[in-house]
């Protein structure tokens, strides 16, 4: 599938079909306000790990907890993301600093240009590289720069707060379409918010995450099982580069990800407005009719 776009599933958005219902590869789809479509954004893979792309919208099932749903919408059209940058700037990350930031701007670069990025530097404190009248760019130059002033390596971690504000950033981008990338060793030491909090927030929101973990061999305070909950949970991936140099590989794998997606809607057929969380699983076939490797979000949080 030539460069698709990112492999997230947009929680219980209220939006209604405007179209012929199922479109293969016409380009975005339209949507207009009043019927709850749960978009899953998808990734499908062969057994070898390659993207699987051109098929029909039959080679989908859909099922929330449990039951089959009638599926409205599949397309693998590219559209931009909004993607957001959370790197790790405590003392721990001092000796992976300069590959972090190389890394990150290499990953900007061969982002699509319709793409809006923003990075959020932490510590104990979170902030953002980019000034408040430029919160988003498209540029690795200037991405980069701006990490090499933000991304100090000293004191403490606040991961839980990271996320937390990457979370609302996300929400002002333009783009349908979010994803979250988190380089750090997963701990906490300096955060406001409970990982329960953050773990939370991560689910209630409609963002894929990748996770790069970066973690010692004798690991302090790192936690790269919560990085891999939360890839897991909202059908992102997680990384763990065994050498520093391997943070690159790391990125680059994100980006092909990023691009190689379909778009799966459906409208619930048990649509009670209760706020529970409802599991989803999803289930793609090859033209042989073999099964294969999907990633998507576990599920969504009704209304």
């Amino acid at each position: 599938m030539p460069c698709r776009h990112v492999v997230f599933l947009a929680a219980a958005a209220t939006l209604l079909l405007s179209g012929h219902g199922l479109a293969q590869g016409q380009g975005a789809a339209v949507f207009s306000a009043d019927t709850e479509l749960v978009v899953l954004h998808v990734s499908v893979t062969d057994r070898r790990g390659a993207y699987v792309g051109g098929l029909p919208p039959e080679a989908f099932s859909v099922f929330e907890d449990g039951r089959a749903q009638t599926i409205s919408l599949v397309t693998d059209a590219d559209t931009p993301v909004t993607v957001g940058l959370l790197i790790d700037g405590s003392a721990s990350m001092y000796p992976h600093r300069r590959l972090a930031i190389a890394a990150a701007t290499a990953f900007v670069e061969v982002s699509d240009p319709r793409d809006e990025v923003f990075a959020l530097a932490f510590n104990e404190h979170v902030r953002s590289v980019l000034p408040p009248n430029a919160p988003f760019t498209s540029d690795g130059a200037v991405l980069g720069a701006a990490l090499e002033r933000s991304v100090a390596a000293r004191g403490r971690t606040a991961l839980y707060d990271a996320i937390a504000n990457g979370l609302d950033y996300l929400a002002r981008g333009v783009s349908e379409r979010k994803v979250l990338v988190v380089l750090s060793d997963g701990g906490d030491n300096a955060s406001r918010f409970t990982r329960e909090e953050a773990v939370h927030a991560a689910q209630r929101s409609n963002a894929v995450i990748y996770t790069i973990g970066l973690v010692e061999e004798r690991p302090s305070d790192a936690n790269p099982a919560l990085l891999r909950e939360l890839a897991r949970a909202s059908g992102g991936d997680s990384f763990r580069p065994r050498r520093p140099r391997d943070i690159a590989a790391a990125f680059d794998r994100i980006a092909r990800d990023i691009r190689n997606v379909y778009t799966v809607g459906y409208i619930p057929a048990a649509s009670v407005r209760d706020g529970s969380f409802r599991s989803v699983r999803v289930e793609a076939r090859g033209p042989s009719g073999r099964a294969l490797d999907v990633r998507t979000r576990a599920g969504y949080w009704a209304p």
